[in-house]
């Protein structure tokens, strides 16, 4: 385990040191809340002088109930949680939409349709041969124009759990180039004497063909899209109360997608198994795999169309529920409040009641009423030289 510490020196600046690199015999949150506190006190620091505590999206640093952060909140209340932005949060989404049963299936199945095109040279080539061909048809019926990034002729791209939003471009790429695809995998049936290659083909290409692949690849997309852009810009050098608003708005994009997406949604996954001749089950039969037919529908069934209007609800929810742990409305608020501490661009951030409402909200032990009164008389509403030297007294 290691353990850094951020911390205002002597003279009022705030400075960063690697700490130590203890050795611990499991990573339960019970044993590392007892190392850090064994480690600070033989440097004589006291538990309760913390102020906040960072780590990534494991379930044993962050649990709100049994984390390392929940317990440490119980010897200081003031160690504010804040996750680590950037850390693997595209993989961390896509984890949490995988908790849906449809969804995890989906992805395995997506997995395996990538791996037989790259599984022999001569599969990647047809692929490439087949674009090349409808691109030069439509062409010529001037349905396209080519240029930089534009109808090019291109691969299907493998997902990987390291790389951020390689999953969205999978996803993305995979219905680009859907017709190719399963033009490629009826050529190799037909071609390959193999029967463990025409297997994995078939099954490929069933894949493909059913409603509920479809149904999934176009949910996905459309959540990721939103997720993706949001991931991109934390990669960059981004200042937090650009983050924050970065959180609310894609939290809200996230929400408007549950709201009024549905109808969208559902619209444009019919008419792309229409378009391209994927057979598309009577949505009012029973959605059942022992039941054919359509027999009464009986109580704790569903039809077919609200079978897919709750896989619709639960993954985004499942999205929503990710955000609010990772950035908590009490988060969110301290991080913003905290910036008008900042002194960049001679404390343009600078507001006597974001610093007051920071005291008094979430550090009232730290200022007693009268050192409140103190540092509200203190603050100028404009400040000056002098004044700032004041407040970092």
């Amino acid at each position: 385990m290691s353990l850094l510490l951020r911390f205002v020196d002597k003279v009022c600046l705030i400075q960063e040191r690697f700490f130590d690199v203890p050795h611990v015999k499991d990573t339960t949150f019970l044993t590392l809340k007892e190392e850090i506190c064994d480690i600070l006190s033989r440097h004589n620091l006291d538990v309760s002088n913390i102020r906040g505590q960072g780590y990534d999206g494991a379930s044993n640093m962050r649990g709100e109930c049994n984390g390392l952060q929940a317990l440490s909140m119980k010897d200081c209340p003031y160690a504010y949680y804040a996750h680590c932005f950037s850390h693997r949060l595209q993989l961390a989404l896509v984890t949490s939409s995988r908790e849906v049963k449809l969804v995890h299936k989906f992805f395995e199945k997506l997995i395996f349709v990538v791996n037989v095109v790259f599984s022999y040279t001569k599969h990647h080539d047809e692929l490439q041969a087949v674009q090349l061909e409808e691109i030069s048809y439509l062409l010529k019926i001037d349905e396209i124009v080519t240029g930089k990034c534009e109808n090019q002729v291109g691969t299907l791209k493998r997902s990987g759990d390291t790389r951020c939003g390689s999953h969205y471009n999978s996803i993305s790429i995979l219905i680009n180039m859907y017709e190719a695809t399963c033009l490629v995998f009826k050529k190799i049936a037909k071609d390959r004497e193999s029967y463990a290659t025409r297997g994995d083909v078939d099954s490929s290409y069933n894949y493909l063909k059913a409603f509920d692949f479809i149904f999934i690849l176009h949910l996905m997309k459309e959540i990721m899209g939103i997720t993706y852009m949001f991931c991109q810009d934390l990669q960059k050098n981004q200042d937090v109360v650009n983050v924050m608003n970065l959180i609310r708005s894609t939290k809200h994009l996230i929400q408007g997608l549950r709201e009024n997406g549905w109808d969208i949604l559902f619209t444009k996954v019919i008419s792309f198994c229409e378009k391209h001749g994927i057979e598309i089950s009577d949505l009012i039969d029973v959605h059942s795999t022992t039941r054919f037919g359509r027999p009464r529908l009986e109580e704790n069934q569903v039809t077919i169309k609200h079978y897919f209007n709750e896989i619709f609800f639960t993954t985004i929810d499942k999205q929503l529920q990710e955000f609010n742990s990772k950035f908590s409305e009490q988060t969110m608020d301290l991080l913003t409040f905290s910036c008008s501490l900042s002194p960049k661009d001679g404390y343009k951030a600078f507001s006597i009641d974001t610093i007051c409402s920071l005291v008094e909200k979430y550090y009232p032990i730290d200022f007693f009423i009268n050192r409140l009164l103190r540092l509200i008389m203190t603050l100028p509403v404009s400040t000056t030289t002098t004044d700032r030297g004041l407040f970092q007294q």
